[in-house]
């Protein structure tokens, strides 16, 4: 028998053992991140033909700088979307913050596959493509934190590592699908007609992934243990509110921490297919090839690297990743220039230290806010560091390799960005296995 408790932001806590969903919600807690990460991957794998359809074919840097803008515009969204999906996440429960973030991601995921392009509609045409990415990434503002939490929250404490990893694998899941789908497009059809209609195949497939979430959260979370609830006359206050006066260095913390998140899968593993066709001249098949390579080896060794840190802590973990990543940078992307093989052994390395460093990282973020604004908390700070890093790398790298003729560019950019998440990760508290509430 659990004993009732309240803690200090007047919430009950009726005990883990009574707080474990089954299975089917613990998939449906994941799942999403598949969703959201499968549309940013297929967009950015397709930048270039984003640019060629979207803009004016005068200037193929500018389409393409175009092109990575809008994917960056549609993290600026991710911050208010992580306020607004943490708000019902804290005030109405986990289940309608995840089902509305999936609904929303599925409608203007389908609606890019149906978009009539430049050629057809002119300055229209990105218009549209801006206001549909600015919509997805209001609904991805909330939906890797708060399956976080919810993975985490219904998660046994000397297993929490291990299954709230499984949000990072629904988002490797997304990404390694949408390479795939793209690398099986391309190689179907001839450049033309990739350029001319087969682009939208990845898109317009997303409403069978989206479809299937979207059923099995409506199934699975609505019978889940529900969130604790507000204890009878305590004190309501705004979870935004809550969250900026009691866990504001907590969010700086974790904000900085992402930062290599962001920057680091975006660059690796969505930037680098255009790098590997711009700088080592392999075919735009290949690179996807490699990449999809790749996604596989994160997605095996992310739950890995979280075991082990249930095991030994969170903290050493993540430390290993992020000290790989200061030191590798440079001659993993030395390696990538070396052609097709040093291009897959260069991406396998970058690889591991990404799964090294973000399997943990899920539960490390859950574990450092109160229940009280845990989902406002986190998606904030998680949200404002990938806006901030995330979507602005590919548009960096792009500069620095295109512009300024600086084939290493991003990896200085990389290791920067690591140094500072590798400076917050030195400060935090190992809370591993501790009570959540």
């Amino acid at each position: 028998m659990s004993v009732t408790s309240l803690d200090d932001a007047g919430y009950r806590d009726t005990g883990p053992a009574t707080r474990r969903a089954a299975p089917g919600a613990l998939l449906a807690g994941a799942l999403g991140n598949a969703l959201e990460w499968y549309d940013f991957a297929a967009y950015g794998f397709l930048a270039a033909i984003f640019a060629k359809n979207f803009f004016p074919a005068s200037d193929a840097f500018v389409g393409l700088i175009a092109a990575f803008g809008i994917f960056a515009a549609s993290f600026l969204m991710r911050p208010i979307g992580g306020v607004l999906f943490g708000h019902i996440g804290d005030n109405y429960g986990r289940r309608p913050a995840l089902f509305l973030s999936a609904a929303m991601m599925t409608a203007s995921t389908v609606a890019i596959g149906l978009l009539p392009t430049y050629a057809t509609i002119g300055a229209l045409a990105p218009v549209l493509l801006l206001l549909l990415r600015l919509l997805q990434g209001l609904s991805i503002g909330g939906e890797y934190t708060t399956s976080a939490i919810f993975l985490a929250e219904n998660a046994a404490p000397g297993r929490r590592g291990l299954i709230a990893s499984f949000a990072g694998c629904g988002a490797s899941g997304g990404t390694l699908l949408g390479s795939m789908v793209g690398a099986v497009t391309a190689m179907m059809m001839s450049t033309d007609d990739l350029i001319a209609w087969g682009w939208r195949i990845p898109f317009l497939l997303g409403i069978v992934l989206g479809g299937f979430t979207l059923y099995l959260r409506n199934a699975a979370i609505e019978h889940a243990p529900p969130r604790p609830g507000r204890a009878k006359g305590a004190k309501v206050e705004l979870p935004l509110r809550m969250a900026l006066r009691s866990d504001g260095a907590d969010m700086l913390r974790a904000a900085a921490l992402n930062l290599t998140l962001g920057a680091g899968f975006y660059l690796l593993f969505v930037y680098l297919t255009t790098y590997m066709q711009q700088v080592d001249g392999l075919t735009q098949r290949l690179s996807l090839q490699i990449n999809t390579i790749s996604m596989i080896a994160v997605l095996v060794l992310a739950p890995l690297f979280a075991a082990l840190s249930d095991r030994v802590g969170r903290k050493p973990v993540i430390l290993a990743g992020l000290a790989g990543m200061v030191l590798f940078s440079w001659p993993l992307f030395r390696l990538l220039e070396s052609g097709a093989q040093g291009a897959l052994l260069g991406q396998l390395g970058f690889a591991v230290l990404t799964a090294c460093y973000a399997g943990p990282i899920p539960a490390t973020l859950v574990e450092m806010f109160r229940p009280g604004a845990r989902c406002t908390a986190l998606s904030l700070s998680y949200n404002v560091a990938l806006g901030l890093a995330g979507g602005t790398a590919p548009m960096v790298a792009v500069y620095l390799v295109n512009r300024e003729a600086f084939d290493m560019g991003p990896a200085v950019y990389l290791i920067g960005i690591s140094l500072v998440s590798l400076a917050a990760a030195l400060t935090l508290k190992e809370r591993s296995g501790a009570s959540l509430t």
